[in-house]
């Protein structure tokens, strides 16, 4: 039927989004190697500076919206800038820490969605089968007369009941799998 195919193009589907999320998450953790800050020991973050490392910061990159990190220093350091108070500071970063997590939240939602489904999916295709196997079983024994061909006939039945029990069983592990790869990686996100 048409459940496999279905569970195939869910799980295909959920593996290019979590490749894409990792090639993103992989361009995130370069920018953990760049230094914006300066490295002197006589700096003090104040208001005075924040323009130096906002600076640095669009000298290291185009556009500093696109990267979380830099993203989170901007957003301090522009208000920082503008309250001209460093323990505002602390604060600003909390909250969009915050939005962050948010953010990295729902962007699973779709995968979770999926990984709901994968298994549903397995179990609809399951019972299909077992619902074909049941009325074919009862085809069988009515149109048969001989112990015979009710073994014969009952040798496709089971057949088609094996088929629909690996239905659930491919639905199960493409689930684990996708699951597994997706906590992986929302950990490493997260960290």
């Amino acid at each position: 039927g048409l459940i496999p195919y279905a569970i195939c193009f869910l799980s295909a589907w959920s593996l290019c989004i979590l490749f894409i999320k990792s090639r993103k998450h992989a361009f995130q953790r370069k920018t953990l190697n760049y230094l914006v800050v300066p490295q002197d020991h006589d700096f003090v973050l104040s208001s005075a500076t924040a323009d130096d490392v906002m600076r640095q910061i669009l000298n290291t990159v185009d556009d500093p919206k696109y990267f979380l990190l830099f993203n989170r220093i901007v957003i301090a350091l522009s208000n920082l800038r503008n309250l001209g108070r460093v323990t505002d500071v602390d604060e600003i970063l909390r909250s969009q820490s915050d939005h962050d997590e948010s953010s990295l939240e729902t962007s699973y939602s779709v995968l979770a969605g999926f990984v709901w489904a994968i298994p549903v999916l397995g179990f609809i295709g399951t019972v299909l089968g077992l619902s074909g196997a049941i009325g074919q079983f009862g085809s069988v024994l009515q149109s048969s007369t001989g112990m015979e061909e009710i073994k014969t006939a009952l040798q496709g039945v089971t057949g088609d009941l094996a088929t629909a029990f690996e239905t659930t069983l491919e639905a199960l592990v493409a689930a684990l799998f996708i699951q597994l790869s997706m906590t992986f990686l929302k950990k490493s996100e997260e960290e």
